[in-house]
């Protein structure tokens, strides 16, 4: 079960200038259609991703460090396998807000980076879907966040 409060989703959600790490050049990815939709709903989302000069029309930056001016919340939408890396380069650009999409829980050095981030007072979201919490979802999201209330997994 994820360990995040409603009010963690919400601050997150309330800072309009983000991070999104991990955001892919297949404009078909996922990862893609989250990003597209944070700027569709007037986030300044600024795509982070080494391999990539522009996505969506926006300058793209290879690591979070490098993003000026800086950014308060970041998006980790990173393969599992590189999730540690991103939470860590997040702890040294002092981001607080850090929703992690591909959690990876029960592994020790995973464990490890979350925990040490919420020591230093990072507000840590991990496994939940952005669309779920997002002003207007689409009908899916809707119904996905209706589910989760009906079975207790929806934040509180």
């Amino acid at each position: 079960m994820p360990d995040a409060s409603l009010q963690d989703i919400k601050e997150f959600l309330g800072v309009k200038r983000l991070a999104v790490v991990g955001v892919s050049r297949d404009e078909k990815h996922f990862s893609r259609a989250v990003f597209r939709e944070f700027v569709a709903q007037h986030y300044d989302a600024i795509p982070v991703n080494p391999q990539a000069k522009e996505i969506e029309g926006r300058r793209c930056f290879p690591h979070i460090s490098d993003i000026t001016p800086a950014v308060e919340a970041a998006l980790l939408m990173t393969p599992p396998a590189m999730t540690d890396q991103a939470l860590s380069e997040c702890n040294q650009a002092d981001i607080r807000k850090i929703w992690v999409y591909k959690a990876q829980p029960g592994m020790e050095a995973h464990e490890h980076a979350v925990e040490f981030a919420r020591r230093r007072g990072s507000a840590v979201i991990e496994g939940y879907c952005p669309f779920m919490f997002l002003p207007q979802p689409q009908f899916f999201h809707r119904l996905h966040r209706f589910c989760m209330k009906v079975v207790g997994s929806y934040p509180i």
